[in-house]
């Protein structure tokens, strides 16, 4: 899957106009996960909002609130909206995907094991 290609300081300025309000987090090297959920599960995802889908990325490159250390991984919550090819929209955060990634599927459980 392709991200953008944008320079950071780039990233940053454009996800600060399209989300003003919004922590963000840039990341690299991510992988996009679709969730493996039996049907009620998903529709109970639906009805709050939210995709089956997450987000693991093994490089944040900045956090807006520092929660996240430059280097370090990490997981999100699930995703609320997609858009621009690059921002992935969680219920507390906007993740800028930068460069190249993937895309795989795992179960909800395998996921939440990741911490």
């Amino acid at each position: 899957m392709l991200g953008h290609e944008l320079s950071d300081e780039d990233a940053v300025a454009r996800v600060r106009e399209q989300f003003p309000r919004q922590p963000f987090c840039l990341v690299r090297h991510w992988i996009w996960i679709d969730l493996v959920l039996p049907d009620m599960v998903r529709d109970e995802f639906e009805q709050m909002g939210q995709q089956a889908v997450m987000l693991f990325a093994h490089q944040v490159v900045l956090d807006s609130r520092g929660r996240f250390c430059s280097g370090s991984w990490v997981r999100s919550t699930p995703l609320v909206a997609f858009s621009d090819g690059c921002f992935f929209q969680t219920v507390n955060t906007v993740y800028v995907l930068l460069g190249h990634g993937v895309r795989k599927s795992a179960e909800l459980s395998t996921m939440i094991k990741i911490f």
